[in-house]
């Protein structure tokens, strides 16, 4: 839809309709500009207003048309903005709940500004790779001044609109209006009907005292802060031209050329695939979004240990009750003091009002009985990785819970339709995978078993949302996405290790490509006889799957990681420093010579290429056999579970603009290595397709 037209009263009421955020797309920019024109050509009309209709002012450009013709289609945004400065009859912007981007930047063409009260401002382009892209870093610190203009652009973030109004000398706001905004906004622009000459912020000089410091000071610390993204220093030149540039349009030239010049980067494109991949995430394609929901106001939580106090503190935290059951008193007591010692540590650094924790802890209930469950809206069960202690669970479970209650399992590999046949409800459970630590982690594994009913996935997903996690749905498999493709990334590393690596040759090589921590540092803090008992069901599963010895080595000398003070890497008590090991470098060593194995030197691509193309190949087969639902869904996985580096989009977002075929030629030539593995190297038929098909993941 495009936008609404209406006269009352000699005021022409412009009425952006574009749901939800009212986006300036192509036809809602038409509908503004078709909106100014017949206002400006009725002798009826004195003045103009301006707003959105729905929940936002508006929330900018609309990023579905950013790469189309559509994006820079007349009446673009720049064009709008010219009529509405031009315009002989003031303009009123009636500013309500979200004005951001080119939304704010259409704003500061009127000649004034109305708000409501709690209205979110900003400029957030930068989150996405790129900088305001029609005079926004121009006209903010015309109006705002430049520190503050600076830290706006710079972060993103938005600022409530009574704070800005609230500072001395700005010249955002005309009003702050605490009733109704329309007649509010009508009523000023009867008042200035006529007046001349007209406001315009493109008027305005900005000013600053000694601005070339401080410009050097906000540049050296962005860039200390901004590695591998572009985008918040050209925030800084861009802003930094409105007060050294001599006219408005030498600043917009500057700001411009810097947008073109982000707005293609393999960065840019990376954090809009991002930004995209989220939002469809929550999308399942035979669920639909009018699905029922089942009503979720009481949570059970099975186990008190490190998930399941995790997993407590998600609900306690949007304020939903829970009940958390143990079966020994001194397991409940210590996971109640973990999570009190979590909150306690909020409220010390200040992130937490002592109040707010009082009434989160005030939610929670314990116990050492199921009974209590009995009527839990959703129960989640989170205790020890093992089979037959999920079975006892879920009868348990199944004998007690209400009708409609939801039965969630935290396994993070197990068969999620198994667990449901334990029950006589099949149809109401569902894996809910949780990453630790539980309470910290974004990502929630959602599995989706053979059974699950659809009103139960569509429950979960919305649950997610008000616990604040990015939900991705997966289908029942070892491991399901992220774990089974893990595994394969750890199995590359043990023969890197095999062929000539140190550990932390490889932890430095991929983290120097961007992930948060190399897979041996990862192993430390995970818990290596976690992969080790992995590995030895392997071995009676697949008893042909080939793995780097090295790993149950490690184990077999105590060294688990963290918790044991020495994996593969040593750690001193009470810091988490990894410190490489003399011993451990040695027993890799003795290992490669009893193999027969003459190290050689592997480059820091190589490392590289052969952990992500692992993850891109396992990706492959998981798309194949319809366990993930589309190619976003798995780079989002990554992007928040498995520190993936944002600014490549994920590994199918980074494979893509690496070049499938590139990829396809990397993986052929680590096919012919002997001491790798050549099976899993043969391509999985959806990326043989796609790069038969000139296609990409994304």
């Amino acid at each position: 839809m495009s936008a609404l037209y209406q006269i009352i009263d000699g005021v022409a009421v412009i009425t952006m309709n574009h749901p939800p955020v009212n986006g300036l797309s192509y036809a809602n920019r038409v509908g503004i500009a078709d909106g100014l024109n017949q206002a400006l050509a009725d002798n009826a009309v004195q003045a103009v207003v301006l707003t959105g209709a729905g929940r936002a002012f508006s929330a900018g450009a609309d990023i579905s048309e950013l790469d189309s013709p559509k994006a820079l289609a007349e009446p673009n945004l720049m064009t709008l903005i010219r009529m509405i400065e031009s315009s002989s009859k003031p303009v009123v912007a009636a500013i309500h709940s979200i004005c951001m981007g080119g939304g704010l930047e259409l704003a500061l063409s009127c000649q004034y500004r109305v708000a409501s009260p709690g209205a979110a401002i900003g400029l957030p382009e930068v989150k996405i790779g790129v900088i305001p892209g029609a005079g926004g870093t121009q006209r903010l610190p015309r109006v705002l001044g430049l520190e503050t203009a600076m830290n706006m652009v710079v972060t993103g973030e938005p600022v409530k609109s009574e704070l800005l109004a609230s500072l001395p000398g700005q010249k955002l706001f005309d009003q702050i209006i605490e009733g109704e905004l329309i007649p509010g906004a009508m009523a000023l622009a009867r008042r200035v009907a006529g007046q001349r000459p007209m406001p315009s912020v493109r008027d305005l000089k900005v000013s600053y005292a000694n601005a070339d410091a401080y410009v050097q000071f906000v540049r050296n610390t962005v860039k200390g802060m901004s590695k591998h993204f572009p985008a918040p220093l050209a925030c800084v030149e861009a802003v930094a031209a409105s007060v050294k540039t001599r006219s408005l349009e030498e600043g917009i030239a500057e700001e411009q050329r810097l947008f073109l010049g982000l707005l293609y980067s393999p960065e840019a494109k990376a954090l809009r695939h991002a930004f995209f991949a989220e939002r469809a995430a929550s999308k399942i394609p035979d669920v639909p979004e009018a699905t029922p929901l089942r009503n979720i106001v009481k949570v059970g939580v099975i186990g008190a240990g490190t998930m399941g106090g995790g997993i407590t503190m998600n609900f306690l935290n949007a304020g939903i009750p829970v009940t958390m059951l143990e079966m020994k008193q001194d397991a409940l007591d210590r996971g109640v003091a973990t999570i009190r010692k979590n909150y306690e540590a909020q409220v010390k650094k200040g992130k937490l009002k002592a109040e707010l924790y009082e009434k989160r802890m005030a939610l929670l209930t314990t116990t050492l009985s199921y009974d209590p469950l009995a009527d839990a809206d959703l129960v989640i069960e989170a205790v020890f990785e093992e089979i037959g202690v999920k079975e006892a669970v879920f009868k348990q479970l199944d004998a007690i819970a209400k009708p409609g209650a939801i039965l969630a399992s935290n396994t993070s590999t197990l068969d999620v339709d198994k667990i449901a046949n334990f029950t006589r409800r099949p149809h109401d459970v569902v894996g809910m995978h949780f990453f630790s630590p539980a309470n910290v982690m974004r990502l929630l594994e959602v599995v989706r078993g053979k059974a699950t009913a659809k009103d139960v996935l569509a429950t979960v997903m919305a649950v997610a949302k008000k616990i604040k996690k990015t939900a991705v749905v997966s289908g029942v498999c070892d491991g399901f996405i992220g774990n089974r493709m893990i595994e394969q990334y750890s199995r590359q590393a043990g023969f890197l290790l095999d062929e000539g690596c140190t550990p932390a040759q490889v932890d430095r090589a991929v983290e120097k490509f961007g992930f948060a921590m190399g897979p041996f540092r990862m192993g430390d803090l995970a818990g290596n006889d976690i992969g080790w008992a992995i590995r030895k069901r392997r071995a009676t599963e697949y008893a042909n799957l080939k793995y780097s010895k090295t790993a149950d080595l490690l184990c077999e000398l105590g060294r688990y990681g963290q918790k044991t003070g020495a994996g593969w890497y040593d750690y001193q008590p009470g810091k988490r420093d990894a410190i490489p090991s003399a011993l451990v470098e040695q027993m890799v060593a003795d290992h490669r010579q009893s193999l027969g194995i003459t190290p050689r030197k592997i480059a820091d691509d190589e490392i590289v290429q052969r952990l992500v193309f692992s993850l891109v190949n396992e990706a492959g087969h998981i798309l194949e056999e319809g366990i993930a639902n589309k190619a976003s869904d798995i780079d989002m996985i990554y992007l928040t579970g498995y520190g993936f580096p944002l600014f490549r989009g994920g590994p199918l977002c980074y494979a893509d603009q690496f070049g499938l075929y590139n990829v396809l030629a990397a993986m052929k030539r680590f096919a012919a290595n002997p001491l790798d593995d050549a099976s899993f190297w043969q391509p999985a038929p959806w990326l043989s397709r796609l790069v038969a098909e000139g296609k990409s993941f994304t």
